[in-house]
């Protein structure tokens, strides 16, 4: 979303700024529950595990999945079915990537890393797509049109 540079990268930072957050209180909960300390924990892993993210989007998953979307819709499209898949080649992404970034942190480069990895993956995936079409996606539309109303779709 966005009419030039700028403005998307203004959409990707708060899109990944919400679905950071929104995964690492996921992760931090599975891994220790609600436990007194997982509010620290999230605080803790949230401007690294950002960063990556960020990194990611702009310069990876970002240009794959729009790309493949741009092979797999027409001009004609309706602007949900865009808006759609690309969400969830973004997810698909995202989560095989930032799973693995997770997996690591939390086992380390051990014989345990695969099977952490695996286990990842699924349980991200099952909070990553419908955090990101039902929740945060919209969120973040909303957010960026209050910050910049010009980019409203007509």
């Amino acid at each position: 979303m966005g009419r030039n540079k700028r403005e998307g990268f203004i959409f990707t930072l708060i899109m990944c700024a919400l679905m950071v957050l929104g995964m690492c209180i996921y992760n931090v909960i599975l891994l220790e529950g609600w436990s007194g300390t997982w509010i620290q924990h999230v605080i803790i892993g949230y401007v690294p595990a950002f960063i990556i993210a960020l990194i990611l989007d702009v310069f990876v998953v970002g240009k794959v999945a729009k790309r493949i979307v741009s092979k797999l819709t027409k001009a004609s499209d309706p602007l949900l079915k865009k808006i759609l898949l690309i969400s969830s080649f973004m997810v698909m992404g995202m989560v095989v990537l930032m799973s693995f970034y997770g997996a690591v942190l939390h086992v380390g480069f051990t014989a345990e890393l695969p099977m952490a990895y695996l286990s990842a993956l699924g349980k991200n995936f099952i909070c990553a797509l419908p955090l990101q079409l039902i929740l945060v996606g919209p969120l973040t539309r909303f957010i960026f049109i209050k910050i910049i109303p010009a980019a409203a779709p007509v």
